[in-house]
């Protein structure tokens, strides 16, 4: 057993007070309305959390104007770096804490909180603090009167995060730390399931050194603190990772006020396994592409194409690895899947295992609700066997650990199946042949194309989607550019 997820099952948490995060400090919200956040895996309350208001969101918005005007908006780029890396050596410092309260907040298995999210968003803002004294403009060989013409690359103003709970802490880093570098003002409205680590670090970053109103967080619902957020005309820009659906909400809000927009949306991603990949490599990769994050993962390999003649021994070997993962406590060190975020969530991928079944599909392993000690709204990791690409449950975004297998015969066939979907966030090729790979992975619709691997993310890599996945880029140098404005200047003689 791992002695950093031993000492991470074991931390000690603290839950942060039922207020909002605005210019440096706790604040009551208006009228005083809280939620309670819950753990997926016993179903018992964890703590009281603050629900903000369209006021709320208005005094979080003017903190972060005012830290534009003042302290934040004076900081140099080179000092924004140092703040950002300051704050990843908190979260290092903290990380058993930080893995644990991910665990209990989302149901995860206490070993991806602490050996994948929190280093992410550790690498994430240290990626970014590199970046912060490096956003430069250039100078332009125009013509006219002129003695100099050059640009100037600026923050768009106070950014609205809204993040997803699925992944928390590092949705979180992903939107603050480009944000942040470039020097914008953040307003943060974590998923009403799983604020808890949002809070914390918003509290580390006071701590670090960032300015009051420089990052303030306003938990609540979509439809009153995201909506007031999208709507409010001093935002600038509405950063969005969450569901299809409510991005296309999002989208029409922020027409109103012609907000800049980055929207990372839903996935049906195909994983495509030819007949002459390492079938034992693409069924651990197929394994991992589905049930990695309990299948509560956006770029999921949620479609399994496999080239027919490959289709029973590929499935032996998948067979043979899923029989062996099964739910437990997410807090056990040696837990591979833990709890679905709710029972809203579980019963909804169960109702898609049912939708499945109806139409023709066959469950090869799984497709039944667990539970330990009677409690916790756990499921079974499933497969499902002769799925036809127009069914739903290779059409729609199931986000559960439930995984599609299709068969196919030829590269051009398995290409225009993997395409037929109104999502493009990512895909997954598995094969020996070096230009088959490559040829595929340039006629695939995705904004991320892994080749026999699946499920690997790097904070220099752009992230982001094709189609109704969304548009726009988390990650790589290519996120700056949605944080900054470009400003051309002409000097005449």
């Amino acid at each position: 057993m791992s002695t950093g997820v031993a000492a991470a099952a074991q931390a000690e948490v603290r839950f942060p007070p039922p207020r909002l995060w605005i210019g440096n400090e706790w604040v009551e919200p208006e009228g005083g309305s809280v939620f309670v956040t819950e753990n997926p895996a016993t179903e018992e309350p964890l703590c009281p959390v603050a629900a903000a208001g369209a006021g709320d969101v208005d005094r979080a918005v003017q903190a972060a104007r005012a830290a534009l005007g003042g302290a934040w908006g004076e900081t140099s780029p080179r000092e924004r770096g140092r703040l950002l890396w300051r704050l990843a050596d908190l979260v290092e410092s903290h990380i058993d804490e930080l893995a644990l309260l991910e665990t209990l907040d989302n149901g995860k298995p206490i070993f991806e909180s602490r050996y994948v999210d929190v280093p992410g968003a550790i690498e994430a803002l240290r990626y970014y603090a590199g970046w912060a004294d490096k956003v430069t403009g250039r100078t332009l060989p125009v013509e006219g009167p002129f003695v100099l013409a050059y640009t100037l690359r600026q923050p768009v103003g106070v950014v609205a995060a809204i993040t997803p709970w699925n992944f928390p802490l590092i949705q979180t880093v992903w939107k603050i730390a480009p944000a942040l570098a470039c020097g914008n003002a953040v307003v943060h409205k974590p998923a009403s399931y799983t604020p808890l680590t949002a809070l914390r670090l918003a509290e580390m970053a006071a701590a670090a050194g960032f300015p009051p109103g420089a990052l303030n967080v306003v938990p609540g619902s979509g439809s009153a603190a995201g909506t007031a957020l999208v709507a409010h005309p001093q935002v600038a820009k509405v950063s969005f990772t969450g569901s299809t659906e409510v991005g296309r909400t999002i989208l029409r809000g922020a027409a109103e006020t012609i907000k800049r927009i980055t929207l990372e949306l839903g996935g049906k991603s195909p994983n495509i396994v030819f007949a002459d990949a390492d079938l034992d490599a693409a069924a651990k990769g197929a394994y991992t592409g589905i049930f990695y994050g309990k299948g509560e993962v956006c770029a999921a390999g949620s479609r399994l194409f496999v080239e027919e003649t490959v289709h029973a021994e590929l499935m032996e070997k998948l067979l043979a690895r899923t029989r062996r993962l099964v739910p437990g406590d997410p807090r056990d060190p040696r837990t591979r899947l833990g709890a679905l975020v709710s029972r809203t969530q579980r019963d909804s991928v169960l109702h898609y295992i049912e939708e499945g079944k109806r139409e023709g599909a066959r469950v090869a392993w799984g497709g039944e609700a667990v539970s330990i000690d009677g409690k916790g709204w756990f499921l079974q990791p499933t497969l499902l066997d002769g799925v036809h690409n127009d069914m739903v449950v290779a059409q729609e975004e199931i986000f559960g650990p439930v995984l599609a297998v299709i068969p196919f015969t030829r590269v051009d066939e398995v290409v225009e199946l993997a395409n037929a979907s109104i999502y493009g966030l990512a895909a997954g090729v598995w094969t020996r042949d070096v230009g088959k790979a490559h040829d595929v992975a340039r006629r695939l619709q995705a904004g991320t194309v892994w080749i026999n691997q699946y499920n690997w993310y790097d904070s220099a890599a752009p992230f982001g989607g094709f189609k109704q996945s969304g548009f726009g880029r988390e990650l790589g140098r290519e996120a700056l550019d949605a944080y900054t404005e470009v400003k051309s200047v002409y000097v005449g003689r």
